[in-house]
């Protein structure tokens, strides 16, 4: 009889999540993505080298730009920006790299995107600009900056009718930044 029956509770009878992993799993892990979320400066530099577009996106539309500006990879932002790569390029969701380095509050990042014309305008899926999304995450610093590239997006609702000050948690510090003019 087999020493691995029924009642074996071995780890030979369970997966590893590596060995189940998805195409579009292995696909993200070998290409630019991967690396630009890893802060990965040369391999992200290897793949521009060899002619990967900066601007090619995953199954859920994120540009290596995306990921870079979330994790705060300010050298790697640099560089896909200096290849090309579209400061405005947005997600199946709407989601810039803006939205994405302003919700984290990575003031460096969005100072960096908004000197390669990142439209601050831009709205996502939800209506929500991304002072909207520093807004819900008391990030007081990067509302101030991008009210001083843009003070009309203070005056932006989102799908829910709600304004950048109606998201931010400490409303009474937030008041004078995010209040729209009359």
């Amino acid at each position: 009889m087999d020493s691995h029956g029924s009642q074996c509770t071995c780890s030979a009878h369970h997966s590893t999540p590596s060995v189940h992993q998805t195409l579009d799993e292995m696909d993200f892990e070998r290409g630019i993505w991967s690396a630009a979320l890893d802060g990965n400066l040369e391999r992200v530099r290897a793949f521009l080298k060899k002619g990967t577009d900066p601007n090619t996106k995953d199954q859920a539309g994120y540009t290596a730009l995306h990921y870079a500006s979330r994790a705060a990879h300010q050298q790697v932002c640099e560089l896909l920006l200096d290849y090309g790569a579209c400061a405005n390029s947005q997600t199946h969701g709407g989601a810039t790299a803006l939205h994405r380095a302003a919700y984290c509050g990575h003031i460096s990042i969005i100072k960096l995107l908004l000197e390669h014309r990142a439209d601050p305008r831009l709205t996502d899926d939800d209506g929500s600009t991304p002072l909207h999304k520093a807004a819900e995450q008391g990030h007081l610093e990067t509302c101030t900056l991008l009210v001083s590239s843009s003070p009309i997006l203070r005056t932006i609702k989102d799908k829910k009718s709600r304004l950048p000050l109606d998201l931010s948690p400490d409303h009474k510090t937030f008041l004078e930044l995010l209040n729209p003019p009359e």
